[in-house]
């Protein structure tokens, strides 16, 4: 596991330090800024869907399903943030209690 975690930690470094050495112009390009703009929307659009759909045995549809369904119910009536989180959670607490894991 340690060289993993070893070679995980370079890999970081080394992404970070080319960074450093890209020359100014080129990040400063449209595509570059747009495509970057959106980078952290796509990442974090990829782990809820894998965190929300993905079980031990693969694809799998429970509680944690309607927690999100409810959250984004919560988020179109504008919802404060802890309201939408508190009744995803509260959701799919119910729904587990209730036997549908």
């Amino acid at each position: 596991m340690w060289p993993a975690v070893l070679g995980a930690s370079f890999l970081a470094f080394l992404t970070k330090w080319v960074g450093y050495l890209l020359p100014e112009e080129l990040l400063e390009r449209p595509l570059v800024r747009r495509a970057t703009a959106m980078l952290p929307i796509a990442l974090l659009s990829a782990l809820l869907t894998i965190q929300t759909f993905w079980g031990p045995d693969g694809f799998t549809i429970d509680a944690r399903v309607a927690g999100v369904a409810v959250a984004v119910v919560a988020l179109l009536l504008r919802a404060p943030f802890l309201v939408v989180v508190l009744s995803a959670a509260a959701t799919a607490a119910i729904l587990r209690a209730l036997g549908w894991a």
